[in-house]
């Protein structure tokens, strides 16, 4: 399985990514991660992989061999989407932080994305601030998106939520599961 998680600085991909790899890790897989943090702290992309199998030999995916990409916003989806095999799915945050390109009037934020991921791809979008700002701290929309994933990913929930458990800060591990949870139920 390979799984590229993007998004922006701040958004929690690397987290995502690391409770990916656990998770298959417990599940008795060969895991390779790889991440790229680019302008991370100044907003901009992060890019990271998960790979897992009977036996994972490179940490990095080559375009077109992706399964899933899990996106956090809507123009890392669009940024990234050639990484797709051609039966890939995208599962995105819908949702809008403008690149500093489009801040300082350089260029301007593409309209339609969804739409027109949606022409060669199979997408599955989810509001993950919003409901990350329902539940009290918007810092969790990485867990609401993780539990949409986590259904096609596969694993059993209460696999996921054990590793989440384990892996994020002791004072959140009741705030990210419940995040997980309401993205898993839909």
């Amino acid at each position: 399985m390979n799984i590229m998680v993007v998004g922006v600085g701040g958004q929690g991909t690397l987290l995502t990514s690391r409770i990916i790899g656990k998770t298959a890790l417990e599940q008795g897989y060969d895991v390779k991660l790889s991440e790229v943090h680019g302008m991370a702290q100044r907003g901009g992309s992060v890019v990271t992989f998960v790979r897992f199998g009977n036996k994972v030999y490179e940490p990095v995916c080559e375009e077109g061999e992706v399964d899933i990409l899990i996106s956090f916003e809507r123009l890392e989806a669009l940024r990234y989407a050639h990484f797709l095999k051609k039966d890939g799915i995208i599962i995105c945050n819908d949702h809008r932080i403008d690149p500093m390109t489009v801040v300082i009037g350089a260029k301007e934020y593409p309209q339609g994305i969804i739409e027109n991921l949606q022409k060669e791809h199979k997408i599955y979008t989810i509001n993950g601030l919003e409901i990350a700002k329902e539940l009290g701290n918007s810092k969790v929309l990485n867990s609401v998106v993780l539990g949409l994933s986590a259904k096609h990913i596969g694993f059993k929930e209460e696999d996921w939520l054990a590793v989440i458990e384990k892996t994020v800060p002791p004072k959140t591990i009741e705030l990210n599961k419940t995040a997980f949870k309401r993205g898993y139920e839909i």
